[in-house]
């Protein structure tokens, strides 16, 4: 197979573009011709004038790359190795959304033939590879599991805003349905992952190894979150006690925050779905996540409480939120915990104002019901540095005080101002 794609035989596919699929696509179209498929036409116009919907690429990250961007799904029948990179969101109940990858299995299903090879890249839990998702592609393709086709599971690794640890650099997990595809697979990557490559036993044990990766950050992050709503109460700063306790040897660097996005905030509700669906009933990672989520309330809940205490009105105080992705440096909103800081504020009636210099207030506006404003032209009670972004980082305590009135309060949620604000009434986590 390796060989037949290395001299454009055939062809290699990969289902959704997002900021998992896009790099594997490049990376993957400077070796062998790659056909790259979503099924949002716009994003589609966007990468074939090489441009990132994303935006986690440069322009010249095209350059080089032998692919076709399209959305037609005639054009994946012209690939025999299929890369299915597609979104697993939760719902409103915190339950698996599986319909983006059924869908992206039912595109591939429809243009499966004898002798293709489908990999999955996209967090799951064990066994959805082969329960939920050969049926579909034997379905739609008419053809045998294990005979006609095979498949493997490759765990995605991308850290979004991430420019050290790139694809390329990561070590790179593979599994397979049998020995012969987990070789395929294996060679297939091994062609642009300079990092090396792991051989799971079992595709289970990929799907799993994958999901608890990002469910240990969870947990060990909602410790940190308790330790600081202990801390608070004793009127303990949570970063200093990290900083001393970090010099022993041994001691896990976890920190306190907001805990969002497509990956921490969602893979641990995939294992939790399918312990509950065996009979087991999680305890550790439920509470982590009762914990992390129950973070954004509490941030605005004291940031109110610093506004009464310090003489503030609080119907009607204008506050101002920096950041409103999941995280620093960063355009991706997705499960953004910043929306729940202020849906809480907006519940006090208090007047909210957001900016963000790598947000879209349009996709704001669609998945919250908020945007953002352009430019800061009034001063507020409060301020609230909800996400690190660079751009931040790089102003001073005199900044913050030619926007706010007399007495505001700083929320510094990460703590990277500490010690660096003075004249302000200043909390963090």
């Amino acid at each position: 197979m390796l060989e037949k794609l290395l001299t454009k035989q055939t062809k290699l596919s990969v289902i959704g573009l997002g900021y998992v699929g896009l790099p594997i696509a490049l990376e993957f179209a400077r070796k062998m011709k790659v056909v790259g498929f979503d099924i949002k036409q716009d994003r589609v116009e966007l990468m074939k004038q090489g441009i990132d919907p994303s935006k986690e690429l440069e322009k010249s990250a095209f350059d080089g790359c032998d692919i076709e961007f399209t959305s037609n799904i005639e054009d994946i029948k012209e690939a025999s190795f299929h890369v299915v990179a597609v979104p697993t969101p939760i719902n409103q109940h915190n339950l698996p959304d599986l319909n983006p990858l059924l869908g992206a299995t039912r595109t591939v299903g429809k243009a499966l033939k004898k002798g293709d090879v489908v990999v999955f890249e996209s967090t799951v839990y064990p066994g959805c590879t082969e329960d939920d998702c050969v049926p579909i592609l034997e379905k739609e393709s008419g053809l045998k599991f294990g005979t006609d086709f095979k498949i493997g599971y490759s765990p995605e690794r991308i850290n979004p805003g991430d420019k050290e640890h790139t694809l390329t650099k990561i070590l790179k997990i593979v599994s397979g349905s049998d020995e012969e595809a987990l070789n395929i697979v294996a060679d297939v990557y091994e062609s642009i992952i300079t990092a090396g490559i792991y051989k799971a036993s079992t595709i289970k044990v990929a799907e799993a190894a994958k999901i608890i990766e990002n469910t240990q950050r969870d947990v060990n992050i909602a410790l940190m979150n308790e330790l600081s709503l202990i801390f608070d109460r004793m009127d303990i700063n949570t970063y200093e006690v990290l900083e001393a306790a970090g010099t022993k040897w041994n001691f896990l660097k976890f920190f306190p925050g907001l805990v969002g996005g497509h990956c921490i905030g969602v893979d641990p509700y995939y294992l939790t779905y399918k312990a509950n669906a065996l009979g087991y009933h999680t305890k550790i990672i439920d509470g982590g996540r009762v914990i992390n989520d129950s973070m954004g309330s509490y941030v605005a809940e004291k940031t109110i409480k610093k506004l009464i205490k310090n003489g503030h009105k609080v119907n009607g105080a204008k506050i101002l939120i920096m950041g409103a992705t999941f995280k620093e440096n960063v355009s991706d909103i997705r499960n953004s915990k910043v929306a729940d800081v202020y849906n809480e504020l907006i519940s006090f009636s208090a007047n909210v104002d957001v900016v963000d210099p790598y947000a879209s207030s349009e996709e704001l506006m669609e998945e919250y019901g908020y945007g953002l404003i352009s430019e800061i032209t009034q001063k507020y009670e409060a301020i609230i540095l909800a996400v690190n972004h660079k751009d931040y980082l790089a102003l001073d305590e005199e900044y913050f005080k030619s926007i706010t009135k007399e007495n505001a309060i700083f929320v510094d949620i990460k703590g990277v101002f500490k010690e660096k604000i003075k004249d302000m009434i200043y909390w963090s986590l």
